[in-house]
């Protein structure tokens, strides 16, 4: 029972020891292995223009001058819902998109 609890207690402390960012850092790490099922909608205003399914991430472009500096764009793949359903109908595929600092969005896990 001790060599059980022996390799969590440590995981535990150790995360304990960790800052903010370190943890923050670590769940990203661990949510980009395993991916998720992300939706990430685009708004002019009020109004749903694009919407992309079935993201496993959404990662930030790094400089390439300046690896410590990030870009002011993020990118992903998603599937292009074209028509707005939430589905991804078997006519919609996967693309490579960018989203801009000043353009209203919003990412979240698909509930479905």
């Amino acid at each position: 029972m001790i060599l059980r609890t022996t390799p969590l207690a440590l995981a535990l402390v150790l995360l304990a020891g960790c800052t903010q960012e370190q943890q923050n850092k670590l769940g990203r790490d661990i949510q980009n292995w395993t991916g998720t099922n992300g939706v990430l909608e685009v708004y002019a205003g009020d109004k749903l223009v694009r919407r992309f399914l079935r993201i496993d991430k959404l990662s930030t472009a790094q400089a390439t001058g300046d690896p410590g500096q990030a870009r002011a764009y993020r990118y992903g793949y998603g599937v292009l819902d074209e028509n707005l359903n939430g589905l991804a109908d078997p006519n919609e595929k996967k693309v490579y998109f960018e989203v801009g600092e000043h353009v209203n969005y919003v990412f979240f896990e698909n509930p479905h």
